[in-house]
């Protein structure tokens, strides 16, 4: 018996690694030159800034859509209507966008991809500025 609990052990941990980008709560995590790769190859995605909108109107990625982490819970969220629609959601530094993916993930969108925080966007930026 104790040579059979080590084996289960490493054979529980080699299968926590197998799942590669794919986080365990339902998102894949990818770094910001792979994202910006995704956003060259891919058509029909969503960019997600969860930050405040303040942030926000500072600095953001051209196109995105502001939905602050904070905003989102466990209603249906009108501006993101199609569960399986690829979504890229970044924040400031990281933290806040996996916060977000994991509860898209619990209002059952399907294709959320994590990328990290605009510190490290090194693309186009832009403002909103009032009119």
């Amino acid at each position: 018996m104790k040579k059979f609990i080590p084996f289960l052990l490493v054979l529980i941990l080699l299968s926590g690694c197998a799942a590669g980008g794919e986080k365990a709560d339902g998102y894949r995590q990818v770094d910001m030159a792979e994202a910006v790769s995704v956003m060259q190859e891919e058509d029909g995605y969503i960019i997600l800034d969860v930050r405040t909108p303040e942030e926000f109107a500072q600095k953001h990625i051209p196109g995105a859509v502001n939905i602050p982490n904070e905003a989102i819970g466990t209603d249906e969220i009108s501006a993101l209507p199609d569960k399986g629609q690829l979504i890229l959601v970044y924040c400031r530094s990281g933290n806040r966008s996996k916060q977000a993916s994991e509860k898209l993930v619990e209002l059952g969108y399907t294709n959320v991809v994590e990328f990290g925080g605009i510190i490290d966007w090194t693309g186009e930026t832009a403002t909103v500025t009032e009119g």
